[in-house]
């Protein structure tokens, strides 16, 4: 009778490369670090393993590399629960939110966290409000290195909280038929990050895994357009890049120059952004079904990367210290503020209002909602400030989903779905 094979797989190889004094460790490849990383989802590496790999991938700088991230981000997304494309793809269609240089699909807005200032849930917020205008399907998880996380905040709403947990791969496409907004709760869709939660904790240091989560969103595949914020400068060129390598067309990423992962209400934010062109050796698109060929074809788009800085003025806006717009109250306090701006109760010269406005805004001129020189919210603002971006229409605009209610709307919308579940 033959012993059953081992559950664990060593990468003790892998590891003793990676030990190496330079230049011998520059012979480790992306694919085999991504590699290990799937034995990781698979509960398939030990912990001892697993923490030697992640702290060796921080000590040699490895995990700052764009394909490294790319490529294990990508190793994340494969372990994910499947979503019927098709179905998405279908329903997401149905809802017809082109507009200028939009074409319609998923947008999301995410920070890679662990700046340390402790400001308010700016991407969550701003999310909720995007979404009258753009198909929303936001990917955040409870605190890693906060008080009060995407997750702790939603679940804090009052009287009625969104039932996030409830919100699976199965129910997802269904979702957009309700709402232009989604809550992709990771713990959902990533059941194999568990087993490395015992080892992330004991380390206590930022790993891989704070950079791979905003390039590890489940439905990466209809993500059109997004804004990510990095915690320190040296990151922007870094992420906009292993972007690019994850097939990203249209993106924005962003450090506030006091080393804050979203665009600053205090001072200068510098920029990285993926501007969407035509690929020249683009062939035409594929049907879905065609399974006649392995090959990727070329995309039809392809990134260029131009590099600026905004500040508030850019917006519109005037400066506030980051002192005054804190989030690092409790879950329910800083609900509060959300349904606030959601209802539109705040003061117009708000700290924590221009703060979202300005993020928001961000998103609605990477995902093209600018360019549209016509539009059923208002006569458009043209004028054009860094990077020959309309930063103060995307103000304009984030403004009317407040004030007009719709973003309260579509977040009721997503409240009753996911409580009908």
């Amino acid at each position: 009778m033959s012993n059953p094979p081992p559950r664990h797989v060593s990468i003790a190889p892998l590891l003793k490369q990676l030990s190496a004094p330079a230049p011998f460790d520059n012979n480790v490849k992306a694919e085999d670090i991504a590699l290990a990383f799937s034995r990781t989802f698979e509960d398939q590496l030990n912990g001892t393993q697993l923490a030697a790999l992640l702290t060796l991938l921080h000590s040699t700088g490895k995990d700052r590399h764009p394909d490294v991230i790319a490529r294990c981000a990508a190793s994340m997304r494969d372990a994910s629960v499947p979503i019927s494309n098709q179905r998405l793809r279908r329903v997401v269609g149905k809802r017809k939110r082109s507009l200028g240089r939009y074409r319609g699909g998923l947008c999301d807005i995410v920070g890679t966290g662990g700046d340390s200032h402790s400001t308010f849930n700016i991407s969550t917020t701003s999310s909720i409000i995007a979404s009258p205008i753009l198909m929303m399907a936001k990917h955040g998880n409870r605190a890693q290195t906060s008080m009060s996380g995407s997750a702790d905040v939603l679940n804090a709403i009052a009287p009625k909280p969104p039932k996030i947990e409830a919100l699976s791969a199965e129910h997802l496409p269904e979702a957009y038929e309700h709402t232009n907004y989604t809550f992709l709760y990771a713990p959902n869709f990533h059941p194999g990050m568990k087993y490395a939660g015992t080892v992330r904790r004991e380390l206590g240091l930022r790993t891989i895994f704070n950079l791979m989560g905003p390039l590890a969103n489940p439905v990466e595949d209809h993500i059109e357009a997004r804004l990510v914020g990095v915690a320190y400068q040296e990151l922007g060129p870094v992420f906009a890049q292993a972007l690019k390598f994850s097939g990203a067309t249209k993106a924005l990423v962003v450090c506030g120059e006091e080393d804050l992962d979203e665009i600053s209400c205090a001072g200068k934010t510098n920029c990285w952004l993926l501007r969407e062109s035509e690929n020249p050796e683009y062939r035409g698109d594929r049907d879905d079904d065609d399974e006649t060929s392995d090959d990727e074809p070329p995309p039809k788009y392809v990134a260029k990367i131009d590099t600026f800085s905004v500040e508030p003025a850019d917006f519109g806006l005037p400066s506030h210290p980051l002192s005054q717009v804190g989030g690092g109250k409790m879950p329910k306090q800083n609900a509060q503020v959300l349904m606030s701006i959601l209802r539109n109760e705040r003061p117009k010269d708000d700290p924590i209002l221009h703060f979202v406005l300005m993020n928001v805004a961000a998103l609605f001129v990477v995902s093209g909602v600018c360019e549209a020189d016509t539009c059923p919210s208002g006569a458009v603002i043209k004028e054009r400030g860094p990077g020959g971006e309309r930063w103060k229409e995307g103000v304009r605009k984030a403004r009317w989903c407040i004030e007009s209610g719709k973003a309260l709307e579509e977040f009721e919308k997503f409240i009753e779905f996911t409580n009908s579940l």
